[in-house]
Parts: structure tokens; sequence; C-alpha cells
């Protein structure tokens, strides 16, 4: 099972491995206090595309897709993120964005879903 959280959020009950997956550290939150358990910061969106898509809605689609091309060449951070799933049962993405529908912690567990293992 994957889940994704927002990082400033508590805790939820089954969260076994925890991995913060954005490029940048949030605001307002000291790494010791974070609760995670792995920061992938490989696996985020490049800046490019985080700059451009901005959280708009109207772009969640294309930046989805856009995602996913840049997520070919990352074959090896999305099997490690499957193979935590399967060892610790539940795998939590930890994001750090307002916008809780269209992110990219989101548009990541779709993909996983989609993943062979």
């Amino acid at each position: 099972m994957i889940k994704i959280r927002r990082i400033y959020d508590p805790e939820e009950t089954g969260e076994h491995y925890k991995v913060f997956i954005d490029r940048l550290w949030p605001r307002g939150i000291s790494k010791e206090k974070a609760g995670w358990n792995e920061w992938m910061k490989e696996i985020s969106p490049s800046n490019e595309l985080r700059k451009w898509y901005n959280h708009d809605p109207a772009r969640w689609m294309e930046f989805k897709q856009l995602y996913k091309n840049e997520l070919i060449q990352k074959q090896d951070e999305l099997e490690k993120l499957k193979l935590l799933e399967i060892k610790f049962g539940t795998l939590t993405l930890l994001f750090s964005s307002r916008e809780k529908k269209y992110n990219n912690a989101v548009a990541l567990r779709e993909i996983l879903m989609e993943q062979p293992i």
C-alpha cells in the first residue's frame, strides 16, 4: 500500500516507512522532527518542471505526463520505492505543498501503482 501525506500533518496509524519526495526542504520543520525515514529528492520533478507547473490545476494532466517522462530515467529510484513498499507493507510519500490534490506525491503514487514489481 502506498499512502501520501503532507509532511506538516500528524503521522497516521500504519505508516511503516516514510519517504520525503520533494526537492526542497519545507519551511518551519527541522529534519530531526520531520518524522521521515528517508529523503529522496532525486525522485522529485526537475526544477524546471516544478516551476512551470506551479500547482496550477489547469496544467495537472500535462504535468503528470511530463513527470512520468522524467521518471523514465529514474527506474532505480522507482524500483527502490516499490521494494520499500513490499518490505514494509506500507510506504508513505511525504510532500510539503499546500495543494493536496494536485502535487508530485499524488502523481508519483499513480505512477508507482502502474509499475510492475
